[in-house]
C-alpha cells in the first residue's frame, strides 16, 4: 500500500504497539507525527526512526486533556499539513504486581486517568481532526480498542475493559455520522501482543493466554501495524468502516 502524500497523526507512538504503526506508515511512504506522553521516550524514538526517515516528527502531549491535545494537532498540522489519517493508539493499563486492582481498591483518580487516556483521549482528537476531513472529503480513523473490551479478562481491570468497549462503540457511532463525508471509522482490538505492557503481567500469565491462543504465540506489534494500514488505507480498505478487527491469534472468535 503506499502512502505517499498521505500525513498520518499516531497517539502513543513512543513505543510498543503505537511505534511499530509509525514505522509502517513511514516505511509505505507517509509523513509522520507521533504524540506520547512521555518526552525522552518520544525524542528517543524520533531519533532512532529519522535515521532512515525524515518525515516523522515527535509532539510531547497528553492525550487525557482537551488542551494538551489541541496543541499537539495544531503543532502537527504545522509540521506536515493537514491530517488525513488519525491513528488513535495511546492507552494505558495500570497494573499492581501484574494484575490490574480490584473494583473495591481501585483509586477514583487511577479510574478518571484511565477514562480520560483510553477514551477521551480518542475523542478530542477525533473532534479536533475531523473538521479538515470534512472539507477533504475524506478521512481515516483507526482507534485502538482490545478483546478486553469484548471478554472478560481476569489480567485487566474494569476501568481498562470499560473503556475498550466504549472505543467498539464510538468507533460505531463515528462511522455512522462521518460515512456520508468519506471518512472511514474502524477500530482494531488486539489480543495478547509482545509489548511492554503485555510483558509486565509476567511469563507465567503471558504464557497461559500463549495455551489458550490457536495459534500458541504471542502476536507481533508489526501485525498490528500491517492491519492499520489495511484500514488506513483508501482504496483496498475503501468499503471498510463501522468495524472492530480482532487480532488475537484466534483467543476471541466474534
Amino acid at each position: 500500500m503506499n502512502f505517499n502524500e498521505r500525513n498520518v497523526l499516531v497517539t502513543g507512538g513512543g513505543r510498543g504497539i503505537g511505534l511499530g504503526i509509525v514505522r509502517g506508515f513511514l516505511e509505505s511512504g507517509a509523513s509522520v507525527v507521533f504524540v506520547d506522553y512521555d518526552e525522552q521516550l518520544g525524542r528517543e524514538a524520533e531519533r532512532r526512526l529519522r535515521q532512515e526517515h525524515a518525515r516523522v516528527h515527535f509532539v510531547a502531549a497528553d492525550v487525557g486533556r482537551f488542551d494538551s491535545c489541541q496543541a499537539a494537532y495544531e503543532r502537527a498540522t504545522a509540521l506536515i499539513g493537514s491530517i488525513d489519517t488519525l491513528v488513535n493508539n495511546a492507552g494505558i493499563s495500570p497494573k499492581t504486581n501484574g494484575r490490574g486492582v480490584s473494583v473495591d481498591d481501585m483509586d477514583i483518580d487511577e479510574w478518571r486517568r484511565v477514562v480520560d487516556v483510553n477514551l477521551n483521549g480518542i475523542f478530542y482528537f477525533a473532534k479536533l481532526a475531523v473538521p479538515a476531513m470534512k472539507r477533504q472529503r475524506f478521512g481515516r480513523i483507526v482507534s485502538m480498542s482490545s478483546v478486553a473490551g469484548k471478554a472478560y479478562l481476569d489480567v485487566c481491570a474494569v476501568h481498562y475493559a470499560a473503556t475498550k468497549a466504549a472505543v467498539i462503540g464510538l468507533t460505531r457511532q463515528l462511522a455512522g455520522e462521518l460515512g456520508p463525508f468519506g471518512i472511514n471509522v474502524n477500530a482494531i482490538a488486539p489480543g495478547r501482543i509482545d509489548t511492554e505492557m503485555v510483558a509486565v503481567a509476567g511469563a507465567a500469565t503471558n504464557a497461559a493466554y500463549v495455551a489458550q491462543t490457536p495459534l500458541q504465540r504471542l502476536g507481533t506489534t508489526r501485525e498490528v501495524a500491517s492491519l492499520c494500514l489495511y484500514l488506513a488505507s483508501k482504496e483496498e480498505a475503501g468499503f471498510v468502516t463501522g468495524q472492530v478487527v480482532d487480532v488475537a491469534g484466534g483467543w476471541l472468535m466474534t
